[in-house]
């Protein structure tokens, strides 16, 4: 196995593009050196990206951010305008393994594992963040919610790179959050996850939203009945309502598709109040309301004839306050 680290784009592309056997490009590492070290890929050439300076620095853009793809989670969550703007995505992101890994784990190298469950993803698309990819043909920009294809799979050729996260302008009255629930107490990997963004008018009408679902399908998931449900209302009970039932309805349909354990752990009673209480405690804060998430509610998840999960579950992050960070702003 051949190593480099080229401190310019254009040479990682080249490295890459030259490779005739199996090139990685190299960010964090936090999921790639357990698969080397696992024997699950053995690549001929590894690409470190970190001496590359695009790659390694968050920028204010447009009004907007432009967030390199080897930023590190602790970075993120370090930086103040973005967390101001954009809590639900730094959540999200610092929700990945330890305090260790956050030191070296990846927007970037999170998004192109392409884990059904990658907890960054959801909030990513629920903030309508693009991806710029680089490759020998110069740069493109994409949906985020198009990078992933399938479990491990992602739309991108092999001399292609990530080369940043750009997130929006936050509108006025806006927020977004990201939810999970997981079996066990600590760092464990979501069995659902829900990304929520909203944005609303002067006179308390939602006039736009996403809703993003992970790790119920192959791939991280838009549900756009869901956010339809939200908007032109005052996000009250009967919107919040039929935006759990559209996710639901969404769950249904994929879940032939799903193994036993998924459906299992996430059988329709846990997105309900995920989904609920993310929106809903979104649209509170528009009025400034000390609205806090109760971490230590657990859901009674199970199927006909099986024993309840009640006392392994958990919604997390477990510092998430919406009267602070996730204030619309």
């Amino acid at each position: 196995m051949r190593f480099e680290a080229p401190e310019t784009l254009d040479a990682a592309v080249t490295l890459l593009r030259g490779e005739t056997g199996l090139a990685r490009p190299l960010a964090g590492g936090t999921d790639q050196l357990v698969q080397l070290r696992a024997g699950f890929v053995e690549p001929d050439l590894v690409v470190d990206l970190k001496r590359i300076p695009e790659m390694r620095h968050i920028t204010a853009e447009n009004g907007g951010f432009r967030i390199g793809a080897a930023v590190s989670g602790a970075e993120l969550g370090e930086h103040p305008e973005l967390k101001r703007s954009w809590p639900g995505v730094v959540e999200a992101t610092e929700l990945i393994g330890s305090t260790q890994i956050q030191g070296r784990a990846s927007l970037g190298g999170n998004l192109c594992n392409a884990s059904p469950a990658a907890d960054s993803v959801p909030a990513m698309m629920a903030a309508e963040a693009t991806i710029t990819v680089a490759g020998p043909d110069g740069r493109r920009d994409v949906p985020v919610e198009e990078i992933i294809t399938g479990p491990g799979k992602t739309c991108l050729a092999r001399d292609e790179i990530v080369v940043a996260v750009n997130l929006p302008p936050r509108p006025a009255h806006s927020g977004d959050a990201y939810l999970r629930f997981i079996p066990r107490t600590e760092m464990d990997i979501a069995v659902v996850g829900v990304g929520v963004s909203l944005t609303l008018d002067d006179a308390g009408l939602c006039t736009h939203a996403r809703v993003a679902l992970g790790a119920v399908a192959a791939t991280p998931i838009l549900v756009p009945d869901a956010a339809a449900a939200l908007i032109g209302t005052a996000v009250g009970e009967d919107a919040l309502t039929r935006m759990a039932a559209a996710g639901v309805v969404t769950l249904t349909a994929i879940w032939p598709a799903c193994g036993r354990r998924r459906r299992r752990l996430c059988n329709g009673r846990h997105l309900p109040p995920l989904s609920h209480r993310v929106a809903a405690e979104l649209a509170e804060c528009s009025a400034g309301d000390q609205m806090a998430l109760d971490v230590e509610e657990v859901v009674d998840g199970r199927m006909d004839g099986e024993e309840p999960l009640r006392g392994r579950g958990r919604f997390e992050p477990l510092h998430l306050s919406l009267s602070s960070s996730h204030r619309l702003m």
